[in-house]
């Protein structure tokens, strides 16, 4: 019994160790840059840049890869900032501000094919094969997936609507003194 305690203990920290040495001496180092860029975006993670998520975006970013203006969440701003960052010239003509948005279910159009929810990538869709689906709202990126992909037309990205928990308080103007 004790033998196998023994064992086991130098076998781990053995082990412990070498693992401790392989994350020192094969460390791969990330590009601060693209770390930097990663922090600037939204992190919605909802895929309408083409990319599965915003830490590949960003690399892609700061590899030079892709355009400035592949976040549509993100806006004009984003574009803006991530353009002064990488010291880039931008046009804003092509670039437009969204509102943030959600999917919407209409439930006389939906036939419960099921197909929305494999595209879904945050599982914001629920329901059952010919059952009518519903969206659940807080976890709707607005990415716009499901829309594509269904057959009946009956998913619509919509403005998210204002409540209690999405309203926000404008920054007061600034008076002339």
């Amino acid at each position: 019994m004790l033998n196998a305690v023994f064992s086991l203990t130098a076998m781990g920290l053995t082990l412990g160790f070498l693992l401790g040495l392989a994350a020192k001496y094969l460390r791969v180092e990330g590009n601060p840059l693209g770390e930097e860029i990663e922090k600037m975006m939204p992190g919605s993670q909802c895929g309408q840049c083409g990319f599965p998520g915003c830490s590949p975006a960003a690399q892609a970013l700061a590899e030079g890869k892709v355009d400035v203006t592949l976040c549509p969440p993100g806006g004009r701003t984003l574009a803006a900032q991530l353009a002064e960052k990488l010291g880039v010239v931008l046009d804003l003509s092509s670039v437009e501000d969204q509102v943030p948005q959600i999917a919407f279910v209409n439930e006389d159009l939906c036939i419960g094919c099921t197909k929305c929810f494999k595209k879904c990538p945050t599982d914001a869709l629920m329901g059952a094969s010919r059952q009518i689906h519903i969206v659940i709202q807080e976890a709707c990126t607005g990415c716009g997936k499901c829309v594509d992909i269904c057959p009946t037309e009956c998913l619509r990205l919509r403005p998210v609507p204002q409540t209690m928990q999405t309203w926000y308080w404008p920054k007061p103007l600034e008076r002339a003194a």
